[in-house]
């Protein structure tokens, strides 16, 4: 007898309990699992382990091969691009076989000796899951704060330590957002403190080194349940800065760097709607505003007048543009666009107001600024990638226009860009909106309906699926995967109205959206609903999780990552992580026609008895953004209602949370298990 067959699939007790809400009755026999110590409750998430293992126990040598074919791309022994900050070079590099990070710095030069910061494989010996936080580092470059989190809860501790003599101080700090923001003074900081139920950060207190923690003040603690709060500071180092901010507003605060008990200044009111975001330069607040501008326009205020009656406007609205962020030096002003679906980098001469875009030749990709620190520098670094192209460095020399690479990532192996090929698509949808479609593929690879695709989508809280270079994806690509990327409506990929046409009560055309792309795929004979794959974590669990319900015919399986599935009964109970901040993306179903609509498409609710799709479900048990009994009450059902012979599996991480394993390493096991799910279902295991 063989392992599968002695392990049943797992079976959850049914337990009555019901739900009301206006006026209507909801039976949920899966509520117990709620209950994250009942001994029954952690007995069946081993089951599910065990089975999940038993199920896949003929794919094991496979799994191991393909996690050696991802770990052998990366570079073992590797160094990030430095960057200058105040005298001194920082970087993060990584020893060859070690899982974590290390933070360094050379001062003046990169021939000097080299500082390290943090070891973070040190940190967390002795742990199964580690998170360090890059450190923060004083003015005078002395001290460093940092937070460390051993539970994957998204809780930090925080640390300050000497760094010339290595000294930790007596003073840490828990339950923090995991950052620290210095003022001028080198004694004073800033840091953000979590509700411990809700974990939303709520409070900003001010440190002052020596001092009993417990007499640390309270400077701030936003109210609202809606809002979060973080501390950070201006590019120029003169302000901390203070935002509070929700789905659909935000206020800033800012006082003087100089002077940590100054009065706080309200750049302006925070208004329902209103979505505002301030950098500061010389004597003006730039400030990147949606007022009366959908897709954001710039506005520039007097550092001392920064009421909206004091706005003046820098960079006009633009109906085909989105706004998303700007970037300033002394003679230059870069503004982050996007149109057309693609990001874009737009440079303006302060002076003579002359202006042109840096040029990027492939049909898609992502280009962003990165860490740009200096104001003086005429140079912008900024990274780019493709799906053919790792993820690269760049400085730009703005005036000459010449690019340099600084880095790319370094694919071990036999890997060449020429090899693959990159498309976009428009795949008209339903009600006549063209999506955007990114997929990429091994040269030679066919389009007759016989290559097996993978496809994936968020369509979620106005983020855009940017492209991406997968290394591990090229173990897919390299046995006749495709991979593609529907950047559906609920993201921002075409513009604010693209977000604003997926949520709330929208929110179909965000699941209606991937179909068609599914549908056209088929259609097109790009793949068969017999090879055909979907993938969605979190949001875009809910999201592959809605499809399953709507279309299982079209899918072969379904990868499905900490999915958000039980969406009324979470967005019911204010208790849970994220649930009153989210009111503004899938309503508040304490008002009617939200909980009805939401009701419509909830996957955990909407579970019917018909045939699904083979299922690999996620979770991480100390999950704070999804709860675990999310994932796990949803495949209990699933198994209830699944006509066909297809098999759900559910794997639990139980030293992990939302992002899974830390190592750079041993998070790749549960993406070797995930490929090998699929390569196995379209008998590709070679």
């Amino acid at each position: 007898m063989s392992i599968q067959e002695k392990i049943s699939i797992p079976k959850a007790q049914k337990k009555a309990h019901t739900l009301s809400m206006h006026g209507h009755d909801r039976v949920d026999p899966y509520f117990w699992m709620k209950e994250r110590e009942d001994p029954e409750l952690l007995a069946h998430l081993h089951t599910e382990n065990a089975y999940t293992k038993a199920q896949l126990l003929h794919t094991e040598d496979f799994q191991e091969q393909i996690y050696e074919e991802i770990v052998g791309r990366i570079k073992k022994k590797d160094v990030s691009a430095p960057y200058f900050r105040r005298g001194y070079y920082y970087y993060t590099r990584y020893e060859d076989q070690k899982e974590y990070p290390i933070y360094c710095r050379k001062k003046d030069n990169l021939e000097a000796s080299e500082e390290i910061l943090i070891d973070v494989n040190q940190v967390a010996k002795g742990h199964s899951f580690c998170n360090v936080t890059e450190p923060a580092i004083s003015m005078d470059n002395q001290l460093m704060i940092y937070g460390v989190d051993f539970v994957s809860r998204r809780q930090y501790t925080l640390h300050i330590q000497n760094i010339a003599t290595g000294e930790v101080y007596a003073e840490s700090i828990p339950n923090t957002s995991g950052r620290g923001m210095w003022a001028n003074d080198n004694q004073t900081f800033y840091y953000t403190q979590k509700n411990k139920e809700t974990l939303r950060a709520e409070k900003i207190f001010r440190h002052t080194l020596g001092d009993d923690i417990a007499n640390d003040e309270e400077i701030y603690h936003e109210t609202d349940e809606t809002y979060i709060v973080y501390a950070g500071k201006s590019k120029s180092d003169q302000y901390i800065v203070l935002c509070s901010y929700s789905t659909l507003a935000t206020e800033f605060r800012v006082i003087d760097a100089n002077d940590p008990k100054a009065k706080w200044q309200v750049i302006t009111e925070r208004k329902r709607n209103h979505e505002y975001f301030a950098y500061h330069y010389e004597d003006y607040f730039y400030i990147r505003t949606n007022h009366e501008a959908k897709n954001f326009r710039l506005m520039r205020t007097p550092v001392g007048q920064t009421g909206m009656e004091h706005w003046e406007e820098v960079i006009p609205h633009r109906a085909d543009v989105l706004l998303e962020y700007v970037e300033i030096f002394k003679e230059f002003l870069v503004v982050g666009e996007r149109s057309e679906g693609l990001p874009h980098l737009r440079i303006i001469n302060w002076q003579n107001k002359e202006e042109h875009y840096i040029h990027f030749d492939e049909p898609a990709y992502n280009a962003y600024s990165g860490i740009n620190l200096d104001f003086n520098t005429n140079l912008l670094r900024y990274s780019y990638t493709s799906m053919t192209t790792p993820p690269s460095v760049v400085n730009y020399n703005m005036h000459t226009r010449e690019k340099t690479l600084l880095k790319q990532q370094e694919v071990i192996g036999d890997f060449k860009v020429e090899n693959y090929q990159t498309e976009r698509l428009w795949i008209p949808a339903r009600d006549g909106q063209k999506v955007p479609f990114s997929l990429v593929y091994k040269k030679g690879t066919a389009k007759d309906g016989t290559a097996p695709l993978l496809m994936v989508g968020y369509g979620s809280y106005g983020f855009s699926y940017e492209v991406y270079f997968s290394a591990p994806g090229l173990s897919l690509l390299d046995r006749g995967f495709i991979f593609g990327i529907a950047h559906i409506r609920g993201g921002e990929d075409l513009g604010r109205a693209w977000y604003e046409d997926g949520k709330l009560l929208k929110k179909k055309n965000t699941f209606n959206d991937f179909v068609d792309c599914a549908q056209y795929l088929v259609d097109h004979e790009y793949t068969s609903p017999d090879r055909l794959f979907a993938r969605g974590g979190s949001a875009g669990g809910l999201l592959v999780g809605a499809v399953a319900n709507m279309r299982p015919d079209l899918f072969k399986g379904i990868i499905a990552d900490v999915p958000f599935v039980d969406v009324v009964t979470t967005m019911l109970d204010d208790s849970i992580p994220l649930t009153t901040g989210e009111y503004d993306e899938w309503g508040n179903p304490n008002e009617q026609a939200y909980y009805e609509y939401m009701l419509s498409y909830s996957p955990y609710d909407n579970v019917k008895k018909q045939k699904y799709p083979h299922m690999l479900v996620t979770t991480g048990f100390h999950d704070s953004q999804v709860q675990y009994w999310e994932p796990a009450k949803w495949v209990a059902k699933l198994r209830d209602c699944n006509l066909g012979d297809t098999n759900i599996l559910f794997d639990v991480d139980m030293d992990a949370g939302h992002g899974g394993a830390s190592g750079r390493f041993s998070r790749h096991k549960l993406t070797a298990k995930q490929y090998t799910f699929m390569l196995d279902l379209v008998g590709r295991m070679d």
